[in-house]
């Protein structure tokens, strides 16, 4: 016996060792969801050139955590992409 002991962490949960999609899109939730709540806040300031009624931070917010989820997923399927890729 060498004495040695490998200490390298185990790979994730999956049989081949890639992160699933679902862990990414959680993992980026809460960046999509700000980036949806900051467009929806600009499309409001467009809006208001337009004549239309302003969305204030706080309402952007609050559209932008259901809508959030789809980002995060798109964003999720995205990264796995890149990661299959640079395999």
């Amino acid at each position: 016996m060498s004495g040695t002991r490998s200490h390298s962490r185990k790979a994730p949960a999956t049989e081949d060792g890639r992160w699933p999609i679902w862990k990414l899109a959680l993992l980026f939730y809460p960046f999509a969801m700000a980036a949806v709540a900051i467009n929806l806040f600009m499309l409001g300031l467009i809006g208001v050139a337009l004549g239309w009624q302003a969305i204030d931070p706080v309402r952007s917010v609050l559209w932008a955590i259901p809508l959030g989820v789809p980002a995060a997923w798109l964003a999720g399927r995205w990264v796995r992409g890149l990661m299959d890729e640079a395999e």
